[in-house]
């Protein structure tokens, strides 16, 4: 038997719960069943894979408040949690509703030869696996996984050991649903599961750091197998003189402190044009001073616990490093300790520039450091001064102007006028620039396809067979 792995509660700083990972004959026991059951689940067509997916929405349903409730121990946190459910059931109905257009291929077509035809078919891997991380653990389980299911393939997800515990009543929602239970599991485990569920699949998605990144991308390159990374951000928000300065402020507050700054698409550095520079601050320090920490409940405010240790200690660092090269806290600014969980306060930063880890590095917490610039060329120049480019925002006085500055943005999605838009946007299709990820679009119509391969029937419909080829013959 396997070690447990204990699992620490964000809320008490207790180690509560315990996982523990498959050992290596039942993680291949279980590949190899989902495998086998694969090609009757393709076999069933779109129209079967949508009836059990829409069974499943049903019985998700129907365990919405142990679901939900898990979902609230594991990070901490309620309102996100809520939404976090009601995301996925609408993105089922989403992905059933696009499936059937968005699968139709391979209609016979004539070729350049008169008596061949083409036909087509889409091909799905057998067995997708999924490594999903902590700071949305069932939307992000799930995100990759929908598609991949609906595309005819089996899938594997092995969630983050950090918030595991909706594991279990999830499973039992599967289980609801026979024919999806064939063909979808979750495993629990640590970094070193997800290393053996790379050798045992034929496609592999990952949300996670940059550095975990490079080693999923390098396993499977190894069995040359296709990898799609979605990995780490560090967003960046332009404002110009002319832009609604309270619109701005909500939104980039919106954007930087959802679920405490947890998600890789926060805003997480704002550039303002100088003569607007005070105004805003002023502005975004006012609405950020007014949330509350979700303390001593989950209900009780705005901001839940940071739900990683390791990650309370890189805000801790970045905020060390500003305040020694002169950024000053316009509010919040330092990491509380409260029954044991880990908060940070909305944190608003001025004085800060380009030395900082804060400006440069992933911070992952509720921090908005905010720098003046010149001019919009100055503007553009520091935003894609940055190792990613996974998302922006830009706000001008009209969309036309904030479209200019967005085209010239080396980033994956930009919002126009608001921030983090591709948190509830879900059906725009965009790639992760620079070292943000790797591989086909996770959003839009586009995402699907990622799960199948193209495969050409080449069909001779003469009613002979003469290989002119073989004797000089010409078309």
């Amino acid at each position: 038997m396997m070690a447990p792995i204990p699992v620490r509660n964000p809320r008490t700083g207790r180690y509560d719960y315990q996982i523990v990972p498959p050992a290596t004959d039942a993680l291949d026991a279980l590949c190899a069943d989902l495998r086998a059951a694969q090609p009757a689940w393709e076999a069933g067509g779109v129209a079967g894979r949508i009836a059990a997916l829409t069974e499943w929405r049903r019985a998700m349903i129907a365990r919405r408040d142990e679901i939900v409730a898990a979902l609230v121990t594991d990070t901490g946190r309620y309102h996100e949690s809520v939404l976090e459910f009601e995301s996925v059931l609408a993105s089922i109905e989403r992905w059933c509703r696009l499936a059937p257009d968005l699968l139709r291929y391979g209609d016979s077509r004539p070729s350049a030869i008169p008596f061949i035809s083409i036909e087509g078919r889409l091909a799905p891997y057998p067995l997708v696996g999924v490594i999903s991380p902590w700071n949305f653990p069932l939307l992000l389980s799930l995100i990759d996984a929908l598609p991949a299911l609906l595309a005819g393939c089996a899938v594997v997800v092995k969630p983050s050991e950090i918030a595991p515990r909706f594991i279990e009543p999830l499973r039992r929602s599967i289980g609801d649903v026979p024919a999806l239970n064939a063909v979808l599991q979750f495993v629990a485990g640590d970094g070193a599961t997800g290393v053996a569920l790379i050798d045992r699949v034929d496609l592999i998605c990952f949300t996670g750091s940059v550095a975990t990144g490079r080693c999923v991308a390098e396993a499977a390159a190894r069995r040359f197998i296709p990898a799609f990374l979605e990995l780490g951000g560090k967003d960046p928000a332009i404002v110009l003189a002319g832009a609604d300065i309270d619109r701005a402020a909500a939104a980039i507050l919106w954007g930087g402190t959802v679920n405490c700054g947890q998600s890789c698409l926060s805003i997480e550095r704002v550039y303002v044009e100088a003569p607007v520079y005070e105004q805003f601050v002023e502005t975004l320090t006012a609405r950020a001073s007014r949330l509350r920490l979700a303390f001593p409940d989950p209900q009780s405010g705005e901001i839940g616990p940071i739900i990683s240790v390791r990650q309370a200690e890189v805000i801790a660092d970045h905020l060390e490093d500003a305040y020694a090269r002169g950024a000053v806290a316009r509010c919040g600014g330092t990491i509380e300790e409260h029954a044991g969980g880990l908060y940070c306060p909305p944190t608003v930063l001025t004085g800060v520039d380009h030395t900082m880890k804060v400006m440069r590095d992933e911070t992952f917490g509720p921090i908005l450091p905010v720098m003046p610039v010149a001019d919009v060329d100055e503007a553009v120049a520091l935003a894609n001064d940055s190792d990613f480019g996974l998302s922006a925002a830009v706000f001008a006085h009209d969309t036309g102007t904030a479209r200019a500055v967005a085209s010239r943005l080396m980033a994956g999605a930009v919002s126009i006028n608001d921030a983090a838009l591709t948190a509830i946007i879900h059906d725009g299709e965009k790639q992760a620039f620079k070292f943000s990820g790797l591989g086909g679009s996770r959003m839009g119509p586009a995402a699907i396809n990622r799960f199948t391969r193209k495969q050409a029937m080449l069909v001779n419909g003469g009613s002979g067979y003469d290989p002119w080829w073989f004797h000089g013959g010409t078309l």
